[in-house]
């Protein structure tokens, strides 16, 4: 880490520290920043105002454009899904995003180890949104999810669950963490203060948009990197909980991890930016920039989703197909991909009902089979594949 470019920064300490590190199997001596909390108004420019705005609206339009659909809650599972791709590889883990929409009906034997990682977010994000009903966002409900997130993977270590004990950097291990890009506070009362101001700040009732104080927010948990491992994929977990539990969005269908990887080093970059001058502007913009262009995307989507689905009812009408086939049909938006067991277990019907409907689906080219790789026959539905699958 740069010290010289921390030394006057407005936005928090350094903090000498040392330690071992056994990885390099040496000792060192380093500083640690350590924010300060965080404002309680964010200064910004009428240019960054103007976007904050331009998103917020992006995100009411996205929020009635799901409101179109027949079951507006079906399309959560295949976005959830989405973000789970694109958020994990933010942080090097990589599953294709086919495997993923399919990986319900896979045995976690025989899942990768990328996919089961990758699940991993799927699981904590809905239990996340199910913990939100009921309780503010804190530690205690992050930490549960952090702990579900690491679950059998190379960061489900003895601290999974809880603040991390240990001091962390970011930046390549091999080098050290002299030559980091960042050294987050020290575990203890740095990071147990720094966590709790972090948690009243979010959770305070004041004038400050959604979108800043998702940003903002999003900023100062990075800074504080709260965990051992997780902390990017929480990060922005975080905020899509913020947006949900706003009433910003009805469902979590905004999907910002894509965007912010195929940003990833100005992402960064921006962040750091703010440690080292103080100054919020150029991130709360590139941050609504992306949640501008990511809403617009999702409406986009869902008008495609409305306009097969439309074209599958109309041949459905035509053919006189009722019953299970049409149900089927109509739940192809969150079930892309399908077995004839979910399909029977989603519409309350028999084993072999739901398979004749399906055969007759697939007659009509509305449902293809696909090879298995574990999980005997699936069935994908291609139109609605590509629309999920395109960017």
């Amino acid at each position: 880490m740069d010290v010289d470019a921390f030394k006057n920064s407005p936005m928090g300490d350094l903090r000498p520290i040392s330690g071992h590190d056994a990885y390099l199997g040496q000792d060192y001596q380093h500083y640690a920043f350590v924010p300060h909390p965080l404002p309680p108004s964010i200064p910004l420019s009428e240019r960054t105002y103007r976007r904050v705005v331009e998103a917020s609206m992006a995100v009411g339009r996205l929020d009635f454009a799901v409101q179109r659909l027949p079951n507006p809650s079906l399309l959560a599972r295949p976005a959830l899904r989405r973000e789970a791709q694109s958020t994990s590889e933010l942080e090097g883990t990589y599953a294709p995003l086919d495997e993923v929409l399919e990986a319900d009906y896979l045995d976690e034997a025989h899942q990768s180890a990328e996919l089961r990682e990758v699940m991993n977010y799927v699981r904590a994000a809905e239990r996340g949104l199910r913990l939100i009903e009921k309780k503010p966002i804190c530690l205690t409900l992050i930490a549960e999810l952090q702990k579900i997130l690491v679950r059998g993977t190379r960061g489900d270590g003895y601290d999974a669950g809880k603040l991390r004990a240990r001091q962390v950097y970011i930046g390549e291990r091999h080098l050290g963490i002299e030559q980091s890009r960042f050294v987050p506070p020290p575990h203890g009362n740095d990071l147990v203060d720094g966590f709790s101001a972090w948690e009243k700040w979010i959770n305070a009732e004041d004038n400050v948009s959604i979108l800043v104080k998702a940003a903002v927010g999003h900023y100062q948990f990075e800074t504080l990197h709260p965990f051992s491992d997780g902390n990017g994929r929480m990060g922005r977990l975080v905020v899509t909980l913020q947006l949900v539990d706003a009433k910003a969005l009805s469902y979590p269908v905004l999907n910002l991890s894509p965007w912010l990887k195929e940003r990833e080093r100005q992402y960064k970059d921006e962040m750091l930016q703010v440690s080292i001058t103080g100054n919020f502007d150029s991130w709360v913009s590139f941050f609504c920039e992306g949640i501008l262009a990511q809403a617009n995307n999702a409406v986009k989507k869902i008008e495609d989703l409305l306009a097969v689905r439309q074209e599958m009812m109309v041949m459905l009408r035509q053919q006189r197909v009722r019953g299970v086939a049409l149900d089927i049909a109509d739940s192809l938006i969150g079930y892309p991909y399908i077995t004839v067991t979910q399909a029977a277990s989603l519409h309350n019907v028999t084993y072999p009902p739901a398979n004749s409907a399906i055969a007759k689906l697939v007659d009509m080219g509305i449902l293809k089979e696909v090879t298995g790789r574990g999980y005997g026959r699936m069935f994908v539905a291609p139109k609605m594949r590509a629309i999920f699958t395109s960017r």
